[in-house]
């Protein structure tokens, strides 16, 4: 009776345990594909890092490659900038040599254009010359004494009286010979007629040009004390005259060679304010400039 009910019970769980196979099996089966598939994955990653390495690294050679390039280049152009500039260094010097003589060129054309046009607009003073020569004709004096006037060797002060000139001698003969030994540097012959035309012809209108450059010439020859006194006769005896913003204009540079830092700024200053927007204002906003101070009526802080 056992056995039987043992049998019974087979036959009862038989169909039982044939699904609990089936079951496994495919469960076994899902598994392997699983698992197929995390190697094919795992694979798959491994290629894909070996490769993004690969590039990284091939990035990074590229990199380095690009920096030494740069370095190379920036080597080169510091070289050729200072090649550039040994070579641009003595040009610039030279045109700013160029550009003062230049400069002095123009001004001496400027003086001279503009004494030829007032020599041919000054119709009367070639007629006060005209009878001063045919009155040294009718009487003839001595040569005039040299006390008194300019002295081409001392001070500057006028004569307050006009002496008679010897015969042959006329105003504008005698300027324009004083000019042309200015211009070719023959200082003492023309400090000498300069000096001689103040004192034959003081009332004339080439005057103050003549005691502007008995001024000039002492600054040339670097005799500031007699200079000074020169460009201080101009301002005080023709204040209204082309010569005029010149002549402060050296007063002030002639102070600054005697080392009076703060006079020569003052004349600078007016030089400024009394001509605006002329050349020479310039120069004086540019010498001021150069010590450090400003336009302005306060100087600034002197440069250390």
């Amino acid at each position: 009776m056992s056995l039987s009910r043992t049998l019974l019970v087979l036959v009862a769980l038989a169909p039982f345990a044939f699904g609990a196979n089936k079951d496994i099996q495919e469960l076994q089966r899902d598994v392997a594909i699983l698992q197929d598939q995390i190697n094919k994955m795992q694979k798959d990653f491994g290629d894909r890092l070996v490769t993004m390495q690969t590039l990284v690294q091939q990035t990074l050679e590229s990199v380095n490659r690009t920096n030494t390039a740069v370095a190379v280049m920036e080597n080169k152009f510091n070289d050729a900038l200072k090649q550039q500039q040994q070579s641009v260094g003595p040009a610039v010097a030279n045109v700013g040599q160029k550009l003062d003589q230049m400069s002095e060129d123009f001004r001496a054309v400027r003086e001279s254009v503009l004494d030829m046009n007032t020599r041919m607009s000054k119709l009367d003073a070639k007629m006060a010359d005209l009878q001063n020569l045919i009155s040294t004709m009718q009487h003839p004096v001595a040569p005039p004494p040299q006390e008194g006037g300019t002295s081409p060797t001392g001070g500057t002060a006028l004569s307050t009286q006009t002496a008679t000139p010897p015969p042959g001698v006329q105003a504008g003969q005698l300027y324009t010979s004083a000019f042309s030994d200015y211009r070719t540097a023959k200082y003492d012959l023309a400090m000498q007629e300069f000096s001689d035309y103040l004192r034959y012809f003081p009332k004339t209108d080439f005057a103050p040009n003549a005691q502007f450059y008995i001024g000039d010439i002492y600054y040339r020859k670097q005799d500031y004390e007699n200079a000074l006194q020169a460009f201080d006769a101009v301002l005080e005896q023709y204040s209204d005259n082309s010569k005029t913003p010149d002549a402060q204009y050296l007063k002030g540079m002639t102070l600054l060679k005697m080392g009076k830092r703060d006079s020569a700024a003052k004349e600078f200053r007016d030089v400024y304010a009394k001509y605006p927007g002329t050349e020479i204002a310039a120069e004086a906003k540019a010498q001021l400039k150069q010590l450090g101070l400003s336009v302005g009526t306060a100087a600034s802080k002197k440069r250390r």
